[in-house]
């Protein structure tokens, strides 16, 4: 399984709109797209304008290939874009170790 890390930082005073345009985002469009094994999305405590949305993959290709180059990426730029106040950094990862 691979690990996309996604830091997002948003324009100021619009975290409710985004709150739900993330959500709605990753639930409606993502989540169907081939690969998807599930999601976690986090707001910052100390900087709310902060978010780290984790969409874990089958496959890299399935986030870099198979999302990132259908209609399914447009519509969530659409969805969650006009929000960005810089571009997200976008890092993979794999498993090393867990807890049990």
């Amino acid at each position: 399984m691979i690990l996309e890390l996604a830091d997002i930082r948003i324009h100021p005073g619009q975290n409710a709109a985004f709150d739900a345009a993330i959500v709605h985002g990753v639930r409606d469009v993502i989540s169907l797209s081939k690969g998807f094994q599930g999601f976690k999305i986090n707001q910052g405590i100390e900087n709310p304008e902060r978010y780290v949305l984790q969409i874990f993959w089958e496959t890299l290709e399935n986030h870099t290939v198979d999302f990132r180059q259908s209609e399914a990426f447009t519509q969530w730029r659409a969805i969650v874009g006009p929000f960005f106040a810089t571009a997200p950094v976008v890092e993979h990862f794999e498993l090393l170790a867990k807890s049990d």
